[in-house]
């Protein structure tokens, strides 16, 4: 049977949406990181795709490319480049902000204007 592909952020929505399909006659394939939704994209055989795309780490790009091959990508835009790489750099330093923005070569002012801006709560 095929599986509906589910990733979504908040727990509490994931399971909403999740008993939802099953009561619908659907079986979601819950993951719970891009990566994961990424190898199950390669692997399962889906009939639906639930996302959320305000994700930090998804990449958009990739994304596209692997619903689509071989069509044309339009590139992802700065805003989104920064915000992934600063949710990456995040996640590297183990949510070390002082750590990230060194790494980034801003200041911390800088670094915390910019999660303000992209929504970034924690890494």
């Amino acid at each position: 049977m095929p599986h509906t592909l589910l990733l979504v952020s908040d727990p509490e929505r994931r399971r909403t949406l999740a008993d939802a399909l099953r009561a619908a006659g659907r079986e979601p394939l819950v993951v719970e990181s891009p990566e994961a939704a990424a190898e199950a994209l390669a692997a399962a055989d889906l009939e639906g795709l639930f996302l959320d795309l305000s994700l930090p780490a998804l990449d958009l790009a990739a994304l596209r490319e692997a619903l689509a091959p071989g069509r044309p990508v339009a590139p992802d835009s700065l805003d989104d480049v920064e915000r992934r790489h600063i949710h990456l750099v995040l996640r590297h330093t183990g949510g070390n902000r002082r750590q990230a923005a060194r790494l980034l070569g801003i200041s911390r002012s800088t670094l915390h204007n910019k999660l303000r801006r992209y929504g970034i709560e924690q890494a």
